[in-house]
């Protein structure tokens, strides 16, 4: 129980093909709310955070916030970099505690990308941290990071040779998914997702989670995506929440931060209990 290597929180998920909401944070409300979701659904939950919520906030102050809210908690979690490209930010991370990065060097020419991911992997092993890897760019600015610009897609053999090169614990193949809200339901290519995992097993992150279908979400998780990332949803839930609140607040002139705070807190917790019965994962920790 408590904080656990990302390693070992995505092994019953990929082994028994259920998933592991990952979810970006920004603030602590949202920190803690996602995690009291977790106590309160008994599920194992990877807990994000982006590169522009680190500069923010500050990797020290966001690093006490997780200490400080994690002291104690009795299901598993794990703290996650999501997409990052500056190698100095991943060191930061690594040295503060994060259990896991993801090195986003998927602009950058494979053989690079390869190279500088196997010293990534090498830097995090030395933390005791878990490393995912991509060679393709999800489609889709989040929190800066990214392009509307759709990727070139690698070959299975590309893949598998990064894999096997980088020796990275999880992989985010590119298969028509997108970072932000979709404006159409996107055709995905579940199958690259199944070619991957009978070729070279290792659990996969499906980035761009917010908008997909529960059909699509069970497909996926059935073929080996054990960890679903979850941003848009979450920053959506919580500007309504706030705008549904103070509309009601103006409304009748009572104006109390508490209980907005309580409110939105609320709907978060919600949202993120939710996911967690749709991807498997409540009840999981016993």
């Amino acid at each position: 129980m408590a904080v656990a290597p990302l390693t070992e929180i995505l092994a019953d998920p990929f082994e028994e093909r259920y998933a592991v909401p990952a979810i970006n944070v920004f603030n602590d409300l949202t920190l803690e709310a996602v995690l009291a979701a977790a106590v309160e659904n008994r599920s194992p939950l990877i807990v994000q955070t982006s590169v522009k919520t680190v500069r923010s906030i500050g990797s020290d102050v966001l690093y006490a916030m997780w200490t400080a809210m994690t002291a104690g908690i009795e299901v598993p979690v794990t703290l996650h970099l999501d997409h990052c490209p500056d190698r100095s930010v991943i060191t930061e991370c690594l040295r503060q505690g994060w259990n896991s990065v993801l090195f986003d060097a998927s602009t950058m020419p494979v053989e690079d990308n390869m190279r500088q991911t196997v010293e990534v992997v090498a830097e995090a092993r030395k933390y005791g941290a878990a490393v995912e890897g991509e060679i393709e760019s999800i489609t889709g600015v989040e929190d800066d990071v990214g392009s509307d610009t759709a990727a070139q897609q690698q070959s299975l053999d590309v893949a598998l040779e990064f894999l096997r090169t980088t020796g990275v614990d999880v992989f985010a193949p590119a298969i028509g998914n997108a970072h932000g809200s979709y404006k159409k339901a996107p055709v995905l290519d579940a199958q690259r997702v199944s070619d991957i995992v009978a070729a070279h097993p290792l659990p996969i992150a499906l980035h761009g989670g917010s908008g997909l279908s529960d059909e699509q979400f069970r497909d996926l998780i059935s073929r080996g995506c054990a960890k679903v990332n979850i941003s848009t949803a979450l920053k959506e839930t919580f500007m309504k929440s706030n705008l549904a609140f103070l509309r009601t607040a103006e409304e009748r002139g009572k104006w109390d931060p508490p209980s907005l705070f309580r409110s939105v807190r609320q709907d978060v917790l919600d949202m993120t209990g939710a996911l967690m019965k749709l991807f498997g994962s409540a009840g999981r920790a016993g």
